[in-house]
């Protein structure tokens, strides 16, 4: 994953820098919330690790601006001069979780480990905006699902649409269109299936999400399972 480091204390940065180059990202750093801002809009990262404590703009100033909030750049606190009102102040503002100084290789690696799928579905995303996509054939049946979102909150809902390209989940969860979730799920016909899955639209009747990383065999078997049900 491309990460940006948010760290006004280049040292300390630096050893954050080496620590997710060992766990296999590109990690680059910017010392101010305003530097971060602007490479936020040249060049999205797929995620922040974002000290909340900094010169200038605060960390916490970063999470309302209405451009970070929009790009849906998963974004991971660190501080070690916080309190627990601070810590669940940065959640409640949009991070996806909060790390205390000194942050083990162990740690850092759980909270990338799981981000990496929703990056890797973000970018495919990305890549296929604004190209039209021909509506896949679609059939109205129920199933259960487990929905766990980017900041790891699990979720029941039941499935009420499915097609081989997305479904239709009447849920209490709270979801933000633009964001991505994972689904859990057993179609009629086969093994259960774990998808990650963008957020496509919220109504009264459910969320509607899109598959980003079905496999081929998984997209067959669900085009398969639609067609026959609809017969």
């Amino acid at each position: 994953m491309r990460v940006l480091i948010v760290e006004d204390e280049r040292a300390l940065g630096e050893v954050f820098r080496d620590l997710l180059a060992g766990l296999g990202h590109d990690a680059t750093l910017a010392a101010t919330a305003e530097e971060a801002l602007e490479r936020l809009a040249k060049e999205p990262p797929d995620a922040i690790l974002l000290d909340v404590r900094l010169p200038g703009m605060s960390g916490l100033d970063f999470l309302d601006l209405p451009a970070v909030q929009a790009s849906g750049v998963p974004v991971v606190a660190v501080s070690g001069a916080v309190g627990e009102d601070d810590a669940r102040e940065c959640l409640k503002r949009g991070a996806l979780d909060f790390l205390r100084k000194p942050v083990t290789l162990d740690r850092l690696s759980e909270v990338f480990a799981y981000l990496e799928p929703f990056a890797r579905a973000r970018r495919r995303s990305a890549a296929r905006r604004g190209v039209e996509r021909r509506p896949a054939p679609r059939v109205d049946v129920e199933l259960p699902v487990w929905i766990v979102d980017e900041k790891k909150r699990a979720w029941t809902g039941t499935c009420v649409q499915l097609s081989a390209t997305g479904m239709k989940v009447r849920t209490t969860a709270q979801l933000r269109p633009g964001t991505t979730a994972r689904l859990v799920f057993r179609p009629p016909v086969g093994g259960p299936l774990d998808v990650v899955a963008n957020i496509v639209r919220l109504d009264k009747d459910g969320a509607a999400f899109w598959f980003l990383d079905l496999v081929n065999d998984d997209t067959r078997r669900l085009r398969v399972l639609v067609d026959r049900l609809r017969l």
